[in-house]
């Protein structure tokens, strides 16, 4: 996320590293001491939540992933989420960390940990029921934003107020990505498939999906260029779009134009291809909860119908050459043939795509993807003395994500692969019991973003997958 997240996370400048390493004398008093709040100051206190916490912690054996997991797992929860009530209705909004806005992206990956959790806690339904209504209102305020005030009514405080884009009142910055509206419909089906709960979806949720279709359509631009443009005064070339702000030249082969990646940083090439996979998954998603939750079967078929034609544009356009005598799915293409081998570690990523149910983990074509990002084939792959990983131009280089090593581990069936993920992690939390955006792959005290919800979840996540697939990994200390 960005709004420029460059300078308000840092507040001077380009990559301002935090280092919040605690005092001597504190590690050695209280090394593993919870970083939670109080318990009377914790946003929203879930029993299921509390009773996993305790569940899964009685299976780890090594005592700082144990209180990495304890700190991170309930983040969200703990800090971010602010529910309450919008025209009579559930409606909570949902900060990334340490930005006070909303992400459509973030809110649904940091909500989606506890979905399996629902049907065990009638006020934690209440709160999903609030986050899907108040993203099919932002969708309806915007589907082309990417963040939203908590306030409705509300101009954007931040710096993207001053873009050169429609800004609507609610708006908190307007950059348009792909699986901003691809996030929500996720969360919707995974709500659905656990609950069978039909309250969240009635007319106004079904409204902002419709508008979500509609626009994803719109910018396939088989019927000229659509309504959306993009413009920042800024010193990157990453954080604008050329030609009016309408982006680089493609040739209309079906695929679905993203004017930014998940990491906020503007597409080289348009059709941003881990994206576009994600809206087929995505779509085929959202089609069965309207069919099955509201039995709307038009609106199914029309979800469904796009994700097959953006699917055989895929197929068509979207696989490079690895150099190696076999292919895989390329980072970006025009469709004119040119394309970008590369990799970010914002999820919908390359590495990244079973997780969102967008390959198969199994798929030799998604097997080599993979492996070619996870390699020095990949400009923003980053092995440094700290530990080795995957960044993204948004901080810069030799900084690595701790989402892409999670992402790793949760995807890997190799036990050695998956200690090693876990050594790392333990060693570049930078002293502060969380994980961040980025930290520098030679020196873990360097990092940015102490208050990242989205990371600390993706952690959880993957102590959780641990647990159900392997959990001799969590009986062993690293």
């Amino acid at each position: 996320m960005d709004l420029n997240r460059r300078d308000l996370v840092s507040g001077a400048g380009a990559l301002a590293l935090s280092t919040l390493l605690p005092t001597a004398a504190t590690a050695a008093a209280a090394p593993f001491a919870s970083k939670r709040p109080p318990a009377g100051r914790r946003n929203f206190t879930s029993p299921a939540v509390e009773a996993e916490i305790k569940r899964v912690k009685a299976k780890i054996v090594d005592p700082e992933i144990t209180w990495l997991f304890e700190n991170c797992y309930p983040n969200t929860l703990d800090t971010t989420v602010q529910p309450g009530t919008l025209d009579g209705k559930p409606d909570t909004f949902v900060i990334t960390g340490d930005i006070d806005a909303m992400w459509l992206r973030d809110s649904s990956a940091q909500l989606q940990t506890y979905v399996h959790l629902t049907p065990k806690d009638a006020a934690l339904r209440r709160l999903f029921h609030g986050v899907l209504q108040r993203q099919s209102r932002c969708i309806q305020v915007d589907p082309y934003a990417n963040a939203f005030m908590k306030d409705t009514t509300a101009r954007s405080s931040l710096p993207a107020i001053n873009d050169a884009t429609d800004m609507k009142p609610g708006v908190a910055e307007r950059k348009w990505e792909i699986d901003s509206l691809c996030y929500p419909m996720r969360l919707a089906h995974a709500y659905w498939t656990a609950t069978r709960d039909k309250a969240p979806f009635d007319a106004f949720w079904a409204e902002g999906m419709t508008r979500a279709v509609a626009t994803l359509t719109e910018q396939q631009r088989l019927d000229g260029p659509g309504s959306y443009h993009f413009q920042r005064r800024d010193l990157s070339p990453t954080e604008t779009l050329m030609f009016g702000g309408y982006g680089a030249p493609t040739r209309k082969v079906g695929l679905i134009h993203s004017g930014f990646r998940p990491s906020d940083d503007a597409c080289v090439y348009p059709f941003l291809i881990p994206s576009n996979l994600f809206a087929v998954s995505a779509l085929r998603m959202l089609a069965v909860v309207l069919r099955e939750a509201r039995g709307d079967t038009a609106g199914a078929a029309q979800a469904e119908a796009l994700a097959a034609s953006v699917r055989q544009a895929l197929d068509a356009h979207g696989r490079i050459s690895d150099g190696q005598g076999g292919q895989v799915w390329a980072f970006e293409v025009d469709g004119y043939g040119n394309a970008i081998f590369m990799d970010d570690a914002n999820v919908p990523s390359l590495a990244a795509l079973p997780l969102l149910g967008s390959a198969d983990r199994n798929d030799p074509l998604y097997r080599r993807t993979a492996a070619l990002a996870w390699s020095p084939r990949n400009p923003y792959f980053f092995a440094g003395t700290a530990a080795q990983g995957i960044g993204g131009p948004h901080v810069g280089m030799d900084m690595i994500w701790p989402m892409s090593i999670v992402t790793r581990a949760i995807l890997s069936d190799d036990d050695a692969v998956i200690r090693q993920c876990l050594s790392w992690l333990k060693a570049t939390h930078g002293g502060t019991g969380f994980m961040h955006e980025s930290f520098n792959k030679d020196d873990p005290a360097k990092f940015t973003r102490s208050w990242f919800a989205w990371a600390n979840g993706l952690f959880g996540d993957m102590i959780l997958d641990l647990e159900r697939r392997k959990p001799a990994l969590l009986a062993a200390t690293y």
